[in-house]
């Protein structure tokens, strides 16, 4: 065992684990024209309907730009020099609603959009729905952030699309938008909503007269950055962390337990935080205090892997120093860690299964800790406790 003493996990092995885990996390699509799936004569067979089924000015707008963007969803639209934006969005109809929201950062929770159905009596509705909440009952009618001009919202049923018109009014130019696009397959109910079937977040780009979609599923990719997120920080790390504290007693094995956790759970929250970049750049989701502290949490795994190939030798004098700085950096990456990831689950409008698994973990690490700290004092209070065989309190002369 004493040979095992100068194994040091090589810096080409944790680059190519690194690497390998980066390319198989972030092995998705670029940003791109989704309509590029879809042949010419298809787009032009999609878009050749003529909107005269539609009252004014929707019935009668020329140039517009039209494309498919999603499942069966067609985008048209123009835009004004004086920044008036028309949209009319048709989509495949048997029941339920439709809806096109405008989002700020990407995320559902916090855009308005417009929701158009055909109610049980064969009348249209449009309205305005401002999503304040992921829950049924924070979708609220009738309130919203969308720039609506005087022109009155229309839908219109064609053969089996329908379509919803609006008209808004921005003061600069439209160019890249996150747009939510969504339906569902009930009737609303006094104008709430059912719970959507399907939705996706894409992104639009309204200038220069062309429209680009960014195809890849940004609902998988959140995912995957939260799932990364709990796996690297939440989970590896915090277990590796316990190791050196509580198995001290295993020389060396403790030593190599412990790298080979930190090392791993470091790789897959760097996979994390790069697939939290992507998704940015993707749709805009601008979080300040969840990208800050990701990152500040991520400088300060840095500055452990770096400690550790600096780590000097145990009869060095700045060996103590060393150990301070290297418990207590570690210690405040883990504490911000958890924090972020109980931040994104918020941000993000996870479910309960999220809340309740990422409870249920960290409820679980901190059991553990407590039972491990409680056996570690009681073998100390055994040590002291213990006295030498040879010594007598009243030696017999």
């Amino acid at each position: 065992m004493a040979s095992l003493r100068s194994w040091v996990p090589k810096r080409n092995f944790l680059a190519s684990f690194c690497v390998s885990i980066l390319v198989l996390d972030l092995n998705v699509p670029a940003l791109t024209d989704d309509s590029d799936n879809v042949g010419g004569d298809e787009v032009s067979q999609l878009c050749g309907t003529h909107m005269s089924f539609l009252p004014p000015p929707y019935g009668n707008l020329s140039n517009l730009v039209c494309k498919p963007i999603w499942n069966t969803f067609i985008l048209r639209y123009s835009q004004s020099e004086d920044h008036v934006l028309n949209i009319i969005l048709s989509a495949v109809y048997t029941t339920g609603w439709v809806g096109m929201g405008f989002s700020k950062d990407g995320m559902m929770v916090g855009s308005s959009a417009m929701v158009g159905w055909i109610n049980t009596k064969g009348h249209a509705r449009i309205k305005q729905y401002y999503l304040q909440g992921s829950k049924q009952g924070q979708v609220i009618p009738d309130k919203g952030e969308l720039p609506l001009t005087g022109v009155p919202a229309s839908v219109g049923l064609n053969g089996e699309m329908i379509y919803l018109a609006f008209q808004l009014k921005f003061q600069t130019q439209l160019a890249r938008q996150p747009t939510v696009l969504a339906f569902g397959s009930s009737y609303p109910k006094n104008s709430h909503l059912s719970e959507h079937e399907d939705k996706t977040t894409i992104m639009v780009d309204f200038s220069a007269g062309s429209v680009s979609i960014a195809s890849t599923d940004t609902g998988q990719m959140k995912k995957n950055h939260g799932i990364l997120g709990i796996i690297g920080w939440g989970l590896i790390l915090p277990i590796g962390a316990l190791v050196p504290r509580y198995l001290k007693h295993k020389d060396p094995l403790w030593y190599y337990l412990h790298s080979v956790f930190q090392f791993v759970g470091f790789c897959i929250g760097l996979a994390g935080v790069v697939l939290g970049q992507r998704l940015y750049n993707i749709i805009q989701a601008d979080f300040p205090k969840h990208r800050g502290i990701g990152i500040f949490v991520l400088v300060l795994s840095i500055l452990q892997i770096l400690a550790f190939f600096l780590r000097p030798n145990k009869e060095a004098k700045i060996r103590k120093s060393w150990n301070v700085y290297h418990h207590w950096v570690g210690r405040i990456a883990l504490f911000f860690g958890a924090l972020n990831i109980v931040l994104g689950i918020q941000i993000g409008g996870a479910g309960r299964d999220w809340k309740i698994g990422y409870g249920f973990l960290l409820g679980v690490i901190i059991v553990a800790v407590i039972v491990l700290e409680s056996m570690a004092w009681m073998r100390r209070s055994e040590k002291t406790t213990t006295m030498d065989p040879s010594f007598q309190i009243n030696p017999v002369e």
